[in-house]
């Protein structure tokens, strides 16, 4: 069966961020929420702007509530895979945020018979988004689209039990994508916190029978990253980009996170390419102050804005990743960074960064703790994909009704 299709205006209202002025801006207090922050499924609180409490106060009509759905008015969209304008995202924090200009709420109007998921879920879709795409002014690279042309959509819209039981099923994979997530960052930070004890705070295991000589452990040495990391990625031609499983550009790296959920088809793959291999750490070389370290689960291509990097002896691979993935790492790379408008690292410079260097019984047993969590983050991630792929291969079919429930 097939259900029927109707003006989207007629069931929702969209509202539109207010245009906070820069003289607005301040270090700390109320986040506002940009079109960098819709980042699907949810919206991050990454690289924020705040507003003075007395700013907001004023503009309450637009706080943000947990689970509402934001839509990007404004933004790139060069195909299906990149594309920013659009993109649709739900709230899932329970702190005080405001709506920014160019991205919109969408509620359901009073009366109407409409479900906001079984609504989120339409607007998720590729195909939807290539539709507004196509009525957006501008160009390719910063297109627009308004509340009108959001509203000017039709949809299948079975009855309202039936978008509901819709929305719920598509949810349920929402709830455990969420929670793969969770532990994601549960396992990341267990590692951040053992590397900090074992490095930083210097109480790896049997530290108190061991002695501080020059300054560090006895059987520690003093070097310089190039000590322990080899630059490891290969430039390869985009030829050869068949031989790869995906793209994966910086822009597809997650800010602070050690895996990676999207990436690009290798079609994508043009120039400056470089090849990583699984258990190559990927480091963001361009802006290195947006924290940008994975490592790469398999076989794929990145550009030239990464470093490709590993560790000279295995048995240090954790101790590396672990030591690039640190706050202290990202600063140091962000004070030598060279450029202005984009600065970027060179590694030239980076391999000179001074580190202390564990002795090899110690970064051995550091590899035994950290690996096996950093293989549950891959695994966590892949899962994720996995449950995308099915949710959106099951969202068109249930909306056109060829999957009946």
């Amino acid at each position: 069966m097939s259900y029927k299709e109707e003006l989207l205006g007629d069931y929702i209202d969209i509202l539109s961020g207010f245009a906070f002025k820069t003289k607005d801006f301040v270090d700390n207090g109320v986040p506002i929420i940009k079109i960098k922050n819709i980042s699907p499924p949810c919206v991050t609180l990454d690289d924020l702007t705040y507003v003075s409490n007395e700013v907001a106060e004023k503009q309450k009509k637009f706080m943000l509530s947990y689970d509402d759905v934001l839509i990007a008015m404004t933004g790139s969209h060069i195909n299906q895979w990149t594309s920013v304008v659009g993109r649709v995202a739900r709230v899932k924090y329970s702190d005080s945020t405001l709506l920014n200009q160019r991205v919109g709420k969408i509620t359901i109007k009073a009366n109407a018979e409409a479900d906001i998921n079984y609504i989120y879920y339409y607007l998720s879709q590729d195909a939807v988004k290539i539709k507004l795409a196509a009525k957006a002014g501008g160009a390719a690279n910063q297109a627009n689209i308004s509340p009108a042309h959001i509203k000017g959509l039709s949809f299948p819209c079975p009855d309202l039990a039936i978008q509901k039981k819709i929305g719920n099923i598509l949810k349920s994979y929402d709830d455990l994508i969420e929670n793969n997530q969770k532990q994601i960052k549960l396992l990341e930070e267990a590692a951040r916190r053992l590397y900090k004890e074992w490095f930083v705070d210097l109480h790896f295991p049997g530290y108190e029978d061991v002695e501080i000589v020059d300054g560090v452990p006895e059987g520690w040495t003093f070097g310089v990253l190039g000590d322990v990391a080899i630059n490891s990625g290969k430039k390869e031609k985009k030829e050869k980009r068949d031989n790869y499983k995906y793209y994966l550009p910086i822009d597809c790296i997650p800010k602070k996170s050690l895996g990676y959920i999207q990436v690009n088809d290798v079609s994508l793959a043009k120039s400056s390419l470089i090849g990583f291999q699984k258990g190559d750490i990927i480091f963001g070389a361009m802006r290195p102050y947006f924290h940008k370290v994975v490592v790469a689960r398999d076989k794929g291509l990145t550009r030239t804005t990464c470093f490709v990097l590993n560790a000279k002896d295995p048995s240090y691979w954790s101790y590396l990743a672990m030591l690039l993935f640190t706050k202290d790492t990202v600063d140091y790379a962000t004070q030598i960074s060279v450029g202005t408008t984009m600065p970027y690292v060179r590694w030239n410079d980076m391999r000179n960064m001074p580190v202390i260097i564990p002795d090899l019984e110690i970064a051995e047993r550091f590899n035994k703790q950290i690996q096996p969590i950093i293989d549950n983050i891959a695994s966590l991630s892949e899962q994720v994909i996995l449950l995308q792929q099915a949710r959106d291969r099951l969202s068109p079919k249930l909306m056109s009704g060829e999957i009946e429930v």
